[in-house]
């Protein structure tokens, strides 16, 4: 009698723990998913793409002079999507912006490169879903060159930032950037001591996965 009450007993105690919520890392998902949240986790190599919000610009406002681009995207490289909570992180590959223009009578922008890329980005799953984009190093930070021409008098201004600060949203799957100050390197005097960049990019999709589904943070 004891032997079959023993083994009634462990039948019943396999069967609660089978019936227990699953707290195991897979269970808890991952910072970075596709479709949905909660969704299949982002597996680290995946190339993350995105342009300009639909009907949005990137803009350098430099102090009464506000540079203006319609066009812009970016591709990053996930390094590390971990378990929630924790932080993603990239290595953005690529970023370009383009169809620019300035709104001083005269002027023309010729052209804006992003220089010392790939640059490192994280995204975090806390309040807000933070966003950080940082240069290289102190040596290779974030750079930016826009040339731009007033009459026969072409000028290629230089700015940079050490960390560029945004959000992430589930919301359009966007990532947004607001006022974020770059200094001036090099340029002359038609060239503003700052500028303040403001841009949002989405939807954020993994080109990597058939279909290229929308990101979401976790």
């Amino acid at each position: 009698m004891r032997k079959y009450l023993y083994l009634a007993a462990t039948v019943a105690a396999s069967a609660a723990v089978v019936a227990l919520p699953a707290t195991s890392a897979s269970a808890a998902g991952h910072v970075l998913t596709i479709k949905k949240t909660g969704g299949t986790a982002v597996k680290k190599g995946a190339v993350l793409k995105a342009s300009l919000v639909k009907g949005t610009s990137a803009v350098f406002s430099l102090g009464n002079m506000k540079l203006t681009c319609k066009v812009a995207k970016f591709s990053a490289k996930v390094t590390s999507n971990p378990v929630k909570p924790g932080t993603a992180k990239e290595s953005v590959t690529a970023q370009s912006l383009s169809k620019c223009t300035v709104n001083v009578m005269g002027v023309t922008v010729k052209s804006i490169k992003v220089k010392n890329l790939p640059f490192k980005a994280t995204v975090s799953d806390a309040k807000g879903f933070p966003v950080k984009i940082t240069g290289q190093s102190k040596t290779k930070p974030i750079a930016v060159t826009a040339t731009v021409a007033a009459g026969t008098t072409t000028v290629a201004c230089s700015y940079k930032a050490g960390t560029v600060s945004g959000s992430s949203s589930n919301t359009g799957n966007k990532i947004t950037f607001s006022k974020q100050k770059f200094t001036k390197t090099s340029g002359g005097a038609l060239c503003p001591a700052s500028a303040n960049f403001t841009a949002a990019f989405g939807p954020v999709v993994d080109s990597s996965v058939s279909g290229s589904p929308k990101v979401f943070v976790n």
